[in-house]
């Protein structure tokens, strides 16, 4: 497969959807990266901290964007370094587009409820409108791909899909999704949000990129990897989209012990290992799932193509209760509109599958 940077002469009506002051920006200059030059550059204390634990040389600021860490993120996600911005898991990337895109009080994100929360609050924190187009309660959540087309104006700069969806666990077809992208192209961004690629049976999005260039993928490190403290998320789009949102991202976004971490994580003893509990965690979402069914205090279980499933109880508060009592939480979504008594349940592992129906069973 050829992963090399597609051409940027399609770019020219994406790049113009951003705000003329951040493509007129002058970005912080940091210091320079040269690895082979002794540094007396950047007001950095000569001599390593002292400690029982030494990750890198702390006393060093991290490269800006690690070259390492992009490189193992492009083999991971079958694309070119280039194409990457690396950051604090994927709700950075999401701030960055929203703060790149939407001028306050003028431009607007398009959501698709019941949904993951961030983009909404990023949104907001901007002053950008957000409209909502909810996904189809009736057929398992799925989404409405004609009525998103038609709730996308002028003022629309960034349509956010999570696929599949927290919290409803839903895969959308990527079919519909590179429909929309098409349809969208030099209008909006189309930014799919894939945090839970790994436990879905659908191909990643990120091989399209190519032929959208309004097409943005985020990824992370969080889930399937088990890195949610590290905090590294991916943004995957052409290099003049990642070239734009560099110009904003703090100098120095990542922490040189979470580099470390990350690139061991990504090393090929641990990516076996990842995918082996991968496996397992998808086996024992439909264990889950066939022994919820039939309880009498579960409504319904709905198909899920993450690490979680979203199950709807005669009674959530008393399904909530009874799963704390052996010492287990879970997320309670029943106030939100379509989602009345319904638990969003991690898959954890055996043992901890096991009290829950026990749990619930009593």
């Amino acid at each position: 497969m050829d992963i090399s940077a597609p051409p940027e002469a399609d770019l020219e009506g994406v790049l113009a959807l951003a705000r003329p002051e951040i493509r007129a920006l002058t970005p912080y200059s940091h210091a320079q990266w040269l690895p082979a030059l002794e540094r007396l550059h950047a007001n950095e204390l000569p001599w390593q901290v002292d400690g029982p634990v030494q990750i890198g040389a702390l006393n060093r600021y991290p490269e800006p964007q690690p070259q390492a860490l992009l490189d193992a993120i492009a083999t991971l996600y079958g694309t070119a370094p280039p194409q990457i911005l690396v950051g604090r898991g994927s709700d950075e990337a999401i701030d960055l587009l929203t703060r790149a895109f939407c001028r306050a009080g003028q431009d607007a994100i398009v959501i698709t409820p019941p949904t993951f929360g961030m983009y909404a609050v990023a949104a907001r924190i901007q002053g950008a409108r957000v409209v909502e187009v909810p996904l189809d309660a009736r057929q398992d959540f799925a989404l409405d791909r004609a009525a998103l087309l038609q709730a996308v104006d002028a003022s629309v700069k960034l349509v956010f899909l999570c696929s599949p969806n927290n919290p409803t666990g839903t895969a959308m077809p990527n079919a519909d999704i590179l429909q929309i992208a098409a349809a969208l192209k030099n209008r909006a961004l189309v930014v799919v949000d894939e945090a839970y690629q790994e436990f879905s049976p659908n191909a990643s999005l990120v091989a399209q990129i190519a032929q959208h260039a309004n097409l943005v993928v985020l990824r992370t490190l969080s889930k399937a990897h088990g890195l949610a403290g590290a905090r590294i998320g991916s943004l995957i789009a052409r290099p003049g989209v990642v070239a734009l949102l560099r110009r904003i991202i703090p100098p120095y976004a990542l922490a040189q012990p979470t580099v470390v971490v990350a690139l061991a994580a990504l090393s090929a003893p641990s990516l076996a290992l990842t995918r082996e509990r991968i496996k397992l965690l998808i086996a024992e979402r439909e264990r889950l799932a066939a022994a919820l069914t039939p309880l009498p205090c579960v409504q319904r279980v709905w198909p899920s193509a993450g690490n979680f499933l979203l199950v709807r109880f005669v009674d959530a508060r008393r399904a909530f209760d009874a799963i704390a009592k052996v010492g287990l939480l879970v997320r309670d979504f029943s106030s939100q509109p379509a989602l009345a008594q319904a638990l969003r349940i991690t898959i954890g592992s055996p043992a901890q599958n096991d009290r829950i129906v026990e749990a619930l069973r009593s």
